[in-house]
């Protein structure tokens, strides 16, 4: 993959996103019904790494309100969200702020990940996915599927496939059985003419359920 494949964007939105639309509606006819519906939407990114992966800590099991008013009294703390001023913070202070002694954990640990140069933050643009993957998971409340959001809303990845999220199987579901229950198997099968944009046409099965856009 070269690093052109990666980030390569126009302002905050992929540069690859017209030619993978014009892509999947060729290949797919749910693609070529389902793509004009959104007009000019397109997937955006925001924040820094570390921040888009804290956020992800602080929101995990809670609703999306409660994981914001959270992050917003927690963002108080730190003169900036960085790692350095995050391993400075009282785990007290943490707590005050609604984290559980858990997420205190994990932020602390994705800090010192961020800190002591374990993660390869530089070289990110030109390591393939799964390495990146293999990378975020071993810090700690960092799973697949946070990693594959990573991928696709803060590195922009256009070949993601987040099988384990149920917004992509539920669409699927519906878009392509008649909202008969589908299994991974099944979803790697009807994914396999979306490549090698198959982060966008999940991004468009994610709008086919909820019409507004979730940045992460």
């Amino acid at each position: 993959m070269s690093a052109s494949d990666t980030v390569a964007a126009v302002g905050d939105t992929p540069a690859y996103w017209a030619d993978a639309c014009k892509h999947l509606m060729k290949k797919d006819r749910v693609m070529k019904r389902l793509i004009p519906q959104f007009g000019d939407a397109r997937l955006q990114t925001r924040g820094d790494a570390f921040v888009t992966l804290a956020r992800s800590i602080v929101g995990q099991q809670i609703s999306v309100k409660a994981a914001q008013t959270v992050w917003d009294r927690f963002a108080l703390l730190p003169k900036t969200i960085a790692p350095d001023s995050v391993l400075k913070l009282k785990v007290d202070d943490m707590r005050a702020a609604g984290l559980s002694a858990r997420k205190v954990e994990y932020l602390v640990d994705l800090a010192l990940h961020f800190d002591n140069g374990a993660l390869h933050v530089k070289a990110w643009e030109m390591m393939d996915d799964e390495a990146i993957i293999e990378e975020l998971i071993a810090i700690r409340g960092i799973g697949r599927w946070t990693a594959e959001m990573f991928l696709i809303f803060h590195l922009m990845r256009p070949n993601v496939l987040p099988l384990d999220d149920v917004g992509l199987i539920n669409g699927i579901s519906q878009s392509y059985f008649s909202g008969d229950v589908v299994s991974r198997s099944d979803a790697r099968e009807v994914a396999a003419a979306w490549a090698p944009y198959r982060s966008v046409a999940t991004w468009y099965i994610w709008r086919s359920l909820d019409p507004l856009p979730v940045n992460y």
